[in-house]
């Protein structure tokens, strides 16, 4: 993806105020072999670009200055209530250092495992983002997970899927954290023949309940006749 930045001069909160009330986004682009610079970007282009997931977890070509350079995202400072971007950082990208990056997960195939399709389990995303560290030529968009072999009652790690080549994942804590459990939908079916196979005998213990009922009337016509 490629953004247009251009170079800000003016510092300071009031500064920043008036770019941003004439339509602009103050920012900062840092790292690399080059000192850190002050630009500013259009909010309006800027607010759709953030929309898109691979604006955040993809190496970006920024133009600045007639020159373009490689950029990651890596900070964005919302306005509380307002939809008003107040201020981004970007991270100049060196193809010989490693990256320590934030990528989404995308799951796929969960409609076609047993687990949901033959025992209409209830699959839970444990995991939507995972760290990960890579040079920036094997960085990936997204690293996709395919659930098609889940089953009822398991669940699945980090260690059970395949990470896309020269990419290595930062756990924290956790040396094999779940991804995706399966939960099952108690109460179901089982209720359903509980139900169905105590029908008979309260229909059986509701017998004598209207014997009981018709004896004292019959007592009472043979009254009457006396």
């Amino acid at each position: 993806m490629k953004f247009v930045a251009f170079e800000r001069q003016a510092q300071g909160t009031g500064a920043s105020r008036r770019l941003r009330n004439s339509g602009k986004t103050p920012g900062i682009v840092y790292g690399g072999e080059g000192q850190p610079q002050l630009i500013e970007l259009d909010h309006n282009a800027l607010w759709h670009a953030l929309k898109k997931e691979a604006f955040h977890s993809t190496i970006l070509e920024m133009e600045l200055g007639g020159k373009v350079s490689k950029v990651l995202l890596r900070d964005v400072n919302m306005h509380p209530f307002k939809q008003l971007v107040q201020h981004v950082d970007f991270q100049r990208v060196d193809a010989k250092t490693k990256l320590h990056m934030k990528v989404p997960v995308h799951y796929v195939g969960a409609e076609e495992s047993q687990a949901v399709k033959l025992d209409h389990c209830v699959v839970n995303h444990v995991i939507s983002d995972l760290d990960i560290s890579c040079f920036p030529g094997d960085l990936p968009e997204f690293i996709e997970v395919d659930l098609s072999g889940l089953k009822k009652g398991t669940s699945l790690h980090l260690s059970e899927i395949k990470l896309p080549k020269g990419v290595t994942a930062i756990t924290h804590g956790k040396k094999d954290p779940v991804l995706v459990s399966v939960v099952s939908i108690g109460g179901g079916e089982e209720a359903t023949e509980a139900a169905a196979g105590a029908a008979p005998a309260d229909a059986k213990a509701a017998a004598p309940a209207k014997d009981a009922k018709a004896a004292p009337a019959k007592d009472a016509k043979a009254a009457a006749k006396k």
